[in-house]
């Protein structure tokens, strides 16, 4: 087995839903030991839904080869049992309601006090301080709340991500900002005190949207598959009613998208369309001329010419067609006893180590944990 990076760490994650258990999950994954605080009843995240052999199956996704502890942390004996963790942690993440943490004794600045080395991890709604800093929120809440949902799908009636973006995306910046303080700690012995919000993590999503809001002419406006700023690039319909995507990035992509799949080479040089800036004003017009040369092709006639153009194109596939994708792969995990097949972590490395005996545990399943060290 290859050595893991993060092998011998401890990780005690105060968590639930999403964000901080995906935050520790990436951690788990590199090696970490992450003993996961629950309260009596557990997760709430376990009751999301059924679908996975009668487990949750955000729970199954963020959550395996995690340990255990239900804590009430009211009661004295299960907050000393959770300081005595913390005594022996490197990183400390926790992703209460607002104020709950320093409520319990556990707020990120007395903890480094009393432990210099220990790395905490703070994950809020809407950050530290401001206006709405003590305010809940939850993934569909900040995707409103940043404007995501401004930009996000086709016009008509407001659409959410499909995903827990907001969640996902403040998890990520999480373990990127432990994995730092880690580094950081190498050097000078200290922990770090580290503070995300999904806010702040959306906000970041659409900075570039914002730039041109507030530094060009508009901010962009929902166009469904099509792109607010280059063109071409959506979906197009071939005569036998199949649907293609692509995407022309640049001047020698659509030189060369002209000359084999529009069949029209002097199109790349006329002054409307020679640049993307002059491209993206015309976009009207391109897309018609795509759609009528497109709309008399076959499917398979389409993908012989963009393949010809070299041209990036790509199909819509549904959630079933994602889970027979030849290019997708998966990793087993196992719930209550049986094998299960989920997308695999998007980062490669020599130190992942497949495990298909692990598992997302249940509630207090490792309670009573002996001393650590």
């Amino acid at each position: 087995m290859s050595l893991q990076p993060l092998q011998g760490l401890l990780v005690v994650s105060l968590e639930h839903a999403v964000a901080a258990p995906y935050c520790s999950s990436r951690l788990a994954h590199a090696g970490a030991r992450v003993i996961k605080i629950e309260r009596p009843e557990g997760d709430f995240a376990r009751d999301y839904d059924r679908e996975v052999y009668g487990e949750s199956s955000y729970f199954v996704w963020i959550n395996q080869g995690k340990e255990s502890v239900a804590l009430d942390l009211r009661q004295d004996a299960d907050h000393a049992q959770m300081m005595a963790l913390l005594a022996q942690a490197d990183v400390f993440v926790q992703n209460l309601a607002p104020g709950a943490a320093e409520r319990l004794g556990l707020g990120s600045a007395s903890l480094r006090e009393r432990f210099a080395r220990l790395i905490t991890c703070d994950i809020t709604g809407y950050g530290e301080t401001g206006p709405m800093h003590d305010l809940k929120a939850y993934d569909l809440l900040v995707q409103a709340e940043s404007g995501l949902v401004s930009v996000n799908g086709a016009p008509g009636p407001w659409g959410r991500i499909g995903v827990s973006i907001c969640d996902i995306t403040a998890g990520m910046n999480a373990a990127q900002g432990i994995l730092e303080a880690l580094f950081l700690r190498e050097r000078t012995g200290q922990g770090s005190a580290l503070h995300v919000s999904l806010f702040d993590s959306a906000a970041e999503l659409m900075a570039v949207p914002y730039l041109q809001a507030r530094y060009g002419r508009a901010a962009p406006q929902r166009g469904g598959l099509k792109h607010p700023s280059i063109a071409a690039y959506g979906a197009f319909t071939c005569r036998d009613g199949h649907e293609v995507v692509l995407a022309v990035q640049n001047d020698r992509e659509w030189q060369t998208f002209c000359q084999h799949v529009l069949l029209q080479p002097e199109l790349a040089h006329d002054p409307r369309f020679a640049s993307s800036a002059a491209r993206g004003l015309h976009r009207d017009q391109i897309e018609d001329m795509i759609q009528a040369v497109i709309g008399g092709l076959t499917g398979g006639e389409v993908a012989d010419r963009l393949t010809e153009a070299q041209t990036p194109f790509g199909a819509i596939n549904s959630v079933l067609d994602l889970i027979h994708h030849p290019q997708l792969r998966t990793r087993q995990v196992e719930v209550r006893g049986r094998k299960v097949e989920m997308p695999a972590p998007a980062c490669q490395a020599p130190w992942h180590v497949a495990d298909p005996s692990s598992h997302a545990p249940g509630v207090d399943e490792h309670g009573g944990l002996p001393g650590l060290r």
